[in-house]
């Protein structure tokens, strides 16, 4: 079982009916409100279970989501049903937290990121972030996971606009190449983090495991063209993944560096070169 810092007024059974509570009056599923507390859904799953107990600070943003008192669910106020109302937090909600945080990573980089330039940036203080992320390496941890999430569901909705995997690749590919203020901030943010996925930090663990999901979701795509024959029969659904996620990291690593009026042509020329890709090794001739 882990050892997370938690709460000692309730017990743990009691505090996950609670919380089960609170995700039932929140009428979406355990995975989605995982993802709006930013907390990892298995950690979710075996805290309901009985495996884990919460911490605090999920407990506080569990709280913060679910718009009860938190003092209910850590135990420092007398029980009730969890689904009351409570007054609001002081400062920002965790999310507008998690969103700072992202930007903040962009513009300045992993490591210069601090809890008081976020604290600044949600007009808060340092207190109320610590209240639901007790540690600077515990909110850089949320914000890596909103941001992976993000990409994930924005990933999801185009492919499900696509009619053939042919269709599918090629909205795989437009998401992937930086156009838009928020394309090339997010990719600010993967190239930081490719520097902490190197020294295996928990962050670069991370990282490095929604790396290999993103890698697997373009070889299902190719794996589906060549089975409606839209792809050629001879692709490696594995290889043809390595090699167009490579050259989407490379040639997305050189509209970065390009800065104004210019990054719209080197964006333009990175999207030339990967449909000219997939056109002459993957696509059917």
């Amino acid at each position: 079982m882990e050892t997370d810092d938690v709460p000692d007024g309730t017990p743990a059974a009691d505090t996950a009916a609670l919380v089960r509570e609170v995700i039932a009056a929140a009428g979406v599923s355990q995975r989605e409100f995982a993802r709006r507390v930013v907390m990892d859904p298995s950690k979710l799953s075996r805290s309901l279970s009985g495996t884990r107990r919460f911490t605090a600070a999920e407990l506080a943003r569990i709280a913060d989501e679910g718009r009860v008192d938190a003092g209910r669910l850590l135990g420092t106020r007398p029980r009730q049903k969890a689904t009351v109302p409570a007054a609001g937090i002081e400062g920002g909600r965790p999310l507008q937290i998690v969103r700072e945080t992202v930007r903040l990573i962009a513009e300045h980089g992993f490591h210069a990121v601090r809890v008081a330039d976020i604290a600044q940036a949600c007009a808060t203080s340092s207190a109320a972030i610590h209240y639901h992320f007790p540690g600077r390496a515990e909110l850089l941890e949320a914000a890596v996971r909103w941001c992976m999430d993000e990409d994930t569901a924005r990933r999801a909705a185009r492919l499900a606009e696509a009619d053939d995997a042919a269709a599918e690749l090629r909205q795989l590919i437009a998401l992937q190449t930086p156009r838009t203020e928020q394309q090339r901030r997010q990719w600010a943010v993967w190239l930081d983090l490719w520097a902490e996925a190197a020294r295996s930090t928990a962050v670069g663990r991370l990282h490095s495991e929604y790396y290999r999901q993103w890698r697997e979701t373009v070889a299902d795509v190719v794996r589906r063209g060549v089975g409606q024959g839209v792809f050629r029969a001879g692709v490696d659904p594995q290889a043809a993944a390595l090699t167009l996620t490579a050259l989407i990291d490379g040639l997305a690593t050189h509209v970065l560096s390009v800065s104004g009026p210019p990054s719209a042509g080197a964006a333009d020329a990175m999207h030339a070169a990967l449909t000219a890709h997939v056109t002459h090794t993957i696509l059917t001739p």
